[in-house]
């Protein structure tokens, strides 16, 4: 791909931005929008389920419009997979058309899509509608490595049609990222092979429409992956992506941040686990131990939908016991409160877009991955970058309470993941400059989508 190369056409810079509204997919191509927008692009965001955005009147502010499409469910804070299916069906109905009476209707230039959605690249196409377009790959650059390789995997034997692993081996998919086991696929799902057949398969499916754009976007930066543009020739690392207050999706307690104010510098873990992780309330209460038994400050983002049934997370009497050393809310602003002086360690499901804010502020983290992609990104914090320790789960999957403890301990205190930290938090903060590979490659993914050929 030449990178100096100057398309011309109609000079439009009007951007289409299609994506999940699951928070670790959304926040981070909101983000984007917002530094295209100021570097003159306009930006139209479209997503479905947020109750925020109008989709019968959005508001443009700042060169930047939210529309949100209703999905009708009534899914409130559940997550189980029988309401995924429901959405994923409610999507490909609702979405792709309001999409086509927008690129009917509104000049637009360009056109990015989150992964989970990547078949929606060809829509412009089928109307016959030439856009520039971009996935926007919402995970760590090993598992995009992954999903390219399906077609070896299946050929050497590493896996079945179904994705399941018949080797006791490693793969090596990056010479600068840890090697991946079997159980660090994305869509490894051991307790429900029919639920691991379908992740696998959408999987593939996301890649083969991936293969179709014009540029894939990675939320990383050079120095983390070097070798991340090898994968395939489009890639585009923009990261590390950073926002600000008005790039959430979800109401925010910025209280929390008063509360932070008035802790000792590097004294509070931070713990948040997104929103897909789900716990059961045995180890929910495991989790309140733990924290309790630490003896440190803390703030948990213990949102409703973090418990699998509809009781309260936090259990009556911990506010008490705890008293000002803990600080529980729905949601937090976690940019800023990974940034804030006061914040030690951070206690994580291992999304990749809270694993770069956190790498990005020098803080160490406490992995507690869920599914999917987290595995890998957990390997890669603790075994690669060095900047995280790993909790461990006894024979029933529990993470007990002492390991907790133990765990956030030593993330406060060990000096080789601190210091890696810092050291990474340097590295992703040096890329944000101006030509610098991540800065250019922004540049020069606006300038190539300014223009309607």
């Amino acid at each position: 791909m030449n990178q100096n190369m100057e398309n011309r056409g109609n000079e439009v810079g009007h951007i289409l931005v299609v994506t999940s509204a699951m928070q670790g997919h959304a926040s981070p191509v909101l983000k984007l929008s917002h530094k295209m927008t100021k570097l003159g692009m306009k930006v139209t965001f479209l997503t479905m389920g947020l109750a925020e955005a109008n989709a019968e009147a959005p508001e443009w502010k700042q060169g930047l419009r939210i529309i949100s499409l209703p999905t009708g469910l009534g899914l409130g804070n559940r997550n189980n997979w029988e309401d995924q299916r429901m959405l994923q069906e409610r999507i490909h109905t609702v979405v792709p058309s309001y999409m086509k009476e927008l690129l009917t209707k509104t000049e637009i230039s360009g056109l990015i899509v989150d992964s989970a959605w990547s078949w929606m690249v060809g829509i412009p196409k089928k109307m016959g509608i030439n856009l520039k377009t971009a996935v926007f790959w919402c995970s760590n650059a090993g598992c995009l490595a992954l999903g390219f390789k399906i077609p070896y995997l299946l050929q050497s034997g590493f896996i079945d049609q179904d994705g399941t692993p018949l080797k006791e081996e490693t793969i090596k998919l990056l010479p600068d990222m840890p090697e991946m086991r079997g159980s660090d696929l994305m869509w490894h799902f051991p307790s429900d092979k029919e639920m691991q057949k379908s992740m696998f398969h959408a999987i593939k499916g996301i890649f083969h429409h991936m293969g179709e754009a014009d540029w894939i976007i990675g939320n990383w930066f050079h120095t983390l992956d070097p070798a991340a543009t090898t994968v395939t020739p489009n890639i585009l690392p923009l990261g590390p992506i950073l926002g600000s207050a008005s790039s959430t999706l979800r109401a925010e307690d910025t209280t929390c941040l008063t509360w932070l104010d008035s802790q000792p510098p590097r004294s509070v873990v931070y713990v948040a686990f997104g929103s897909t992780a789900r716990f059961s309330r045995l180890q929910l209460d495991e989790l309140e131990a733990g924290l309790e038994a630490s003896g440190r400050r803390f703030l948990w983002v213990a949102w409703p939908g973090l418990t699998e049934g509809d009781e309260a997370v936090c259990g009556a009497g911990l506010a008490a016991r705890v008293g000002e050393r803990g600080r529980m809310v729905e949601w937090a602003p976690q940019e800023a409160v990974l940034g804030h002086a006061a914040t030690a360690c951070f206690v994580t499901h291992c999304g990749w877009n809270s694993f770069v804010e956190s790498l990005i502020c020098g803080v160490p983290v406490v992995c507690w991955p869920y599914f999917g992609d987290q595995m890998y990104t957990q390997r890669c914090a603790c075994e690669g970058w060095k900047v995280g320790l790993k909790l461990e789960a006894d024979g029933d999957g529990v993470v007990r309470r002492e390991e907790i403890r133990r765990r956030v301990e030593e993330a406060m205190e060990d000096r080789v993941v601190k210091d890696n930290a810092v050291r990474f938090m340097g590295m992703g903060r040096e890329g944000l400059l101006s030509g610098n590979p991540s800065s250019n490659n922004l540049d020069f993914l606006v300038k190539q989508m300014k223009y309607f050929n």
